[in-house]
């Protein structure tokens, strides 16, 4: 589909209508899988508040309310834009999310079988597969009758705390500031570039009736993706699993691995001796040096530097890549051989991977609400955190190659940017969703690819003449 330069607003309003029906469809293609299972639990109408309830978290922007279920029933109808009856649209929601059929593992499945078939894509590609692992915290400040709260470290009230110069001046070090909220938990598949997959997503608390111990549950996690995918992973991680404890699991998982580690943790060297991290190498020079581009475009220095080292919580040898960033040293622990400068290379662009779940925690907090929930039910918060992590599934499906037309005509009409720095984007995930709520607020969707739509859905069409590009079969 081309957008023309001159058309009248007639045919741009077409244009707009059919680019909204093409990804509303490929939206119940995506979720048809999971649709399906939860078919022989529920009933119809159920399923159709389903995708709904996600067509109406895309909709609906707001960083404080993006998750309330009274804000989102009244985008839940299909055709209409804000809805007259949003208590009625709050209720049908608030039944499904409700409905003791079905659970939160559900959609753990679902998120496993789209990851196993990003899996297969790269290994038939024959390229490098990581797993990237990291833990983050939902806070609910103010919140205290919710089930499953539990105080968590405030990464909001640590960012806010630093020294700004010339501006604010903080008093350094002092406890962290502990609030309530849950534990998040969450592995990303992803190679050496493009997109990510979401392969899992869990929250847990430590306090109450739902208690788990934070290392079990993300052991737990670590030891499914291990079981299922054994050794065509490489799992990556940063400075909170730097321990002896860490490296003894992994060593019983046979897992391959990549750990950013503290620099004050004791190696024995190449000669056996006890050294703390920073200690080893220390005063040698660097063997290999390259200019990399950062996250945001910039060309930086780095400088490489290892040597094989051993840990007394790990049997097999490990080996240390010391990378200079800048003004900056990463000292990456990893089982992998490391003998040529290729291979140090290999593991310092598998950790800088990492980078990609950082932004995914970002986006889940600051553009899909995922601290907004007000739900008092812990199995409910945890179904409609799954419901949000499904929709941010699909926005990284809608990134992939194939669909780089219609996406970029799709920011061409609803949301131009003229800045390079946005035009070059690999990954344009907010101007993407913005994108998509402003389209469907104009050219609303039009949900019956996989389940018949409602007969006013019908009506309203029919009056407005736009039934061309819906399916014959269902009109």
């Amino acid at each position: 589909m081309i957008l023309k330069k001159y058309a009248t607003p007639q045919e741009k309003e077409q244009e707009i209508q059919q680019i909204s029906q093409q990804i509303t469809q490929e939206l119940e293609v995506f979720f048809a899988p999971f649709l399906l299972v939860l078919e022989r639990l529920l009933d119809k109408r159920l399923l159709r508040t389903c995708l709904e309830g996600m067509v109406a978290i895309i909709r609906f922007r707001n960083a404080k309310q993006g998750l309330l279920l009274s804000e989102l029933g009244s985008y839940m109808n299909a055709f209409i834009g804000r809805s007259e009856t949003a208590t009625a649209g709050t209720k049908r929601l608030g039944k499904f999310i409700g409905s003791k059929k079905w659970s939160i593992h559900h959609i753990e499945d679902y998120l496993v079988e789209q990851a196993e078939k990003e899996i297969e894509r790269l290994t038939r590609l024959k390229k490098r597969v990581l797993c990237v692992w990291d833990g983050s915290v939902i806070e609910k400040t103010e919140s205290s009758k919710l089930e499953g709260l539990c105080p968590v470290i405030s990464s909001k009230a640590k960012r806010l705390r630093k020294s700004r110069k010339g501006v604010v001046f903080n008093m350094p070090g002092g406890k962290p500031i502990m609030v309530t909220g849950m534990h998040w938990f969450c592995g990303l598949i992803t190679g050496m570039d493009g997109s990510v997959c979401v392969a899992f997503m869990d929250w847990w608390t430590t306090k109450g009736k739902y208690a788990i111990k934070q290392r079990d549950q993300e052991m737990k996690l670590v030891i499914k993706a291990i079981g299922k995918w054994g050794n065509m992973l490489i799992h990556v991680f940063d400075r909170g699993y730097a321990s002896g404890l860490w490296l003894t699991f992994l060593q019983e998982c046979e897992a391959i691995f990549v750990i950013r580690w503290i620099k004050n943790h004791i190696f024995l060297d190449q000669d056996g001796k006890e050294k703390k991290v920073w200690q080893i190498g220390q005063g040698k020079k660097y063997l290999c040096h390259k200019v990399v581009t950062d996250q945001n475009g910039q060309k930086m220095n780095c400088s490489v530097w290892w040597t094989e080292v051993r840990h007394a919580d790990y049997a097999g040898p490990l080996f240390l890549v010391k990378v200079r960033v800048e003004k900056n040293v990463w000292r990456l622990i990893t089982n992998e051989l490391v003998v040529t400068e290729e291979q140090a290379w290999t593991i310092f662009f598998t950790y800088r991977r990492r980078w990609k779940i950082e932004m995914s925690f970002r986006y889940g907090k600051s553009e899909l609400a995922m601290e907004s929930p007000r739900l008092w039910s812990w199995e409910n918060r945890l179904k409609l955190l799954g419901l949000v992590t499904l929709v941010y599934s699909f926005l990284l499906f809608l990134l992939k190659p194939f669909y780089s037309d219609t996406i970029q005509l799709l920011l061409q009409l609803k949301c131009h940017r003229t800045g390079k720095r946005c035009q070059e984007a690999l990954a344009p995930l907010y101007r993407l969703r913005w994108a998509l709520s402003r389209l469907w607020d104009d050219a609303h969707p039009i949900l019956g690819s996989l389940f018949p739509p409602n007969l006013e859905t019908i009506r309203v069409l029919a009056s407005l003449g736009r039934l061309d590009g819906f399916p014959k079969n269902q009109v």
